[in-house]
């Protein structure tokens, strides 16, 4: 069972603009029921973000960090982590070059590993969050994302698996999370929808967790078997009633029962 529900904090990103607005926002998580966040980037001193994620009792489990930071500025990345509890540093994507050349992928790789090997001698994991891209095939039939698991090194490095961007690259959640078994520490929960649009056009977009097509039963059932830290929700955008504190709350009521 889920002990602990966060949320990637891109989900209100549009409420999380200043000290005022931060602080307001992690009262209104804390009042629907999450008590973990991951980062997506921070707009005040990052010992003001950790002040008001203690005040409202939620611990950051991880981040989406600058890519630059990460590998060129190790001893502030590090302090911001430390500052943040967090042993997970993360990046929000890939960068464009490395999804479209095998040979920028595989720089990419090398550049995360070494950064990773950096990071592990302070008690830190460099983590990789998925899209739907990683499942075009990019060399010699093989995926980014086959390659990104062949290669990324499993002991200094993790995978923010993320549940819609794989069902939307065509990829079978519990496949990845018993390949990925004990290398996903953050799991993105998301749901996936198809619908007609007003053009009549069949379409299909993210939504709030249990009104879309994703089984989430294999799929809790799965992460618990293999392994996964944190529970992550995440909602780009398609807010029930435009709110995505709608949003997040329906997802935390739908996922009550998995807790």
């Amino acid at each position: 069972m889920i002990k602990n529900l966060g949320l990637q904090l891109y989900t209100i990103r549009d409420h999380m603009k200043d000290e005022a607005s931060i602080d307001a926002s992690f009262a209104r998580l804390a009042e629907i029921g999450y008590t973990e966040a991951q980062t997506a980037g921070c707009t005040v001193a990052p010992e003001i973000f950790a002040e008001l994620a203690k005040k409202h009792g939620i611990n950051i489990v991880g981040t989406h960090y600058d890519w630059d930071a990460i590998l060129n500025d190790y001893d502030e990345t590090i302090r911001v982590h430390k500052l943040w509890n967090t042993t997970n540093i993360g990046i929000g994507g890939m960068p464009g070059d490395a999804r479209k050349s095998y040979d920028a992928l595989m720089k990419f790789i090398e550049d995360f590993n070494r950064a990773a090997s950096v990071y592990a001698k302070e008690g830190f994991k460099l983590t990789y969050h998925n899209h739907s891209f990683e499942f075009v095939k990019i060399h010699e039939g093989k995926t980014i994302m086959d390659l990104l698991v062949e290669n990324l090194d499993e002991a200094n490095t993790s995978f923010v698996l993320d549940t819609c961007w794989v069902a939307h690259g065509g990829g079978d959640v519990r496949y990845w999370l018993e390949k990925l078994a004990g290398r996903v520490d953050i799991l993105h929960l998301k749901d996936l929808v198809v619908y007609y649009n007003a053009d009549g056009k069949l379409t299909h977009t993210m939504t709030e967790i249990g009104a879309g097509n994703l089984w989430w039963d294999g799929i809790i059932e799965t992460a618990e078997k293999t392994g996964v830290k944190y529970y992550t929700v995440e909602q780009d955008s398609y807010f029930a009633n435009g709110d995505p504190f709608d949003s997040v709350k329906q997802s935390r009521d739908f996922l009550a029962k998995y807790m």
